[in-house]
């Protein structure tokens, strides 16, 4: 019995250290917020890819806490505008940084 208190507390104390190794901070993202990002990131690129009047591989999209930065390059300012719009529809985004500049 008293071997089962010692293990409890054990695996108690590794979930604690391991919780709170996977937090986020404010330069650094947590686990979960990592993939959360990943996947808006994915879902962003496979949107813009989908808009045929964009060029997508000029286009860089990076996530970071639910923050979309987008950069590169486009021809207008209508195609900066449509990265942009389509960058905020996707579900997950919480904001868009524009870093896009046209040629």
């Amino acid at each position: 019995m008293k071997n089962l208190k010692y293990m409890t507390v054990l695996f108690l104390a590794v979930m604690l250290v391991s919780a709170l190794g996977c937090a986020s901070s404010a330069k650094h993202e947590g686990t979960g917020e990592f993939v959360d990002d990943t996947v808006i990131t994915t879902k962003v690129k496979a949107a813009i890819i989908g808009e045929p009047s964009l060029k997508s591989a000029e286009i860089n999209v990076e996530t970071f806490k639910g923050v979309v930065q987008l950069s590169g390059f486009v021809h207008d300012a209508e195609d900066k505008r449509k990265a942009v719009d389509i960058a905020r529809s996707v579900k997950g985004v919480k904001s868009v940084k524009d870093d896009i500049l046209r040629k």
